[in-house]
C-alpha cells in the first residue's frame, strides 16, 4: 500500500512516516515506480511507534523498544527497566510543573490586573524580586 494508506491506518501523518524512514526506525519497500510500499508488517510497526510516542517515549527509546520487540531472546526485565525510567522522568516533569504552576498561580495571585503600569509578574520575569514584592501590596 501506499503512504497515504499507510498513514490512515497508522494514525501517523506522511511527513512523520518518511522522516522515520529517513532516520531508520522504520523500512519500506520500493515499487518499480519508486513509491514506497508497505505492508501489514510496517502498519504494525508505525502503530506500534505511534503508542510509544503517545506515551512520550522518545524516537530514540522507540528504537530501542523495536528493537526488544523484534528479539525473540529478550527479557521483559530490559523492556520493564526502560518503561521505569521513562515512568521517573514522567514524575520529574510532573514535579517540575506542578512547582511551575504554584509559582505562576501565585504570581497571577499578586498582580493587580488594572490600568496601572506596575506588574509583579514582569518585574519577576526580569528577575527583579524587590519591585514585585512591592507591587504586590
Amino acid at each position: 500500500m501506499k503512504i497515504g494508506e499507510a498513514s490512515d491506518l497508522s494514525g501517523l501523518p506522511a511527513k512523520t512516516i518518511r522522516y522515520y524512514e529517513d532516520i531508520g526506525l522504520v523500512q519500506s519497500g520500493r515499487r518499480e515506480n519508486g513509491y514506497r510500499d508497505y505492508g501489514g508488517q510496517e502498519i504494525h510497526k508505525l502503530r506500534f511507534i505511534q503508542r510509544s510516542r503517545s506515551l512520550g517515549f522518545t524516537v530514540e527509546q522507540c528504537r530501542t523498544l523495536l528493537s526488544l520487540y523484534d528479539d525473540p531472546d529478550r527479557t521483559s526485565a530490559d523492556v520493564r527497566a526502560l518503561a521505569e525510567t521513562h515512568l521517573e522522568e514522567i514524575e520529574l516533569k510532573i514535579r517540575e510543573l506542578a512547582g511551575m504552576r504554584d509559582t505562576l498561580s501565585q504570581l497571577v495571585e499578586t498582580c493587580h490586573g488594572d490600568h496601572r503600569p506596575d506588574c509583579p509578574i514582569l518585574n519577576d520575569l526580569a528577575g527583579d524580586a524587590e519591585t514585585a514584592r512591592s507591587s504586590r501590596v
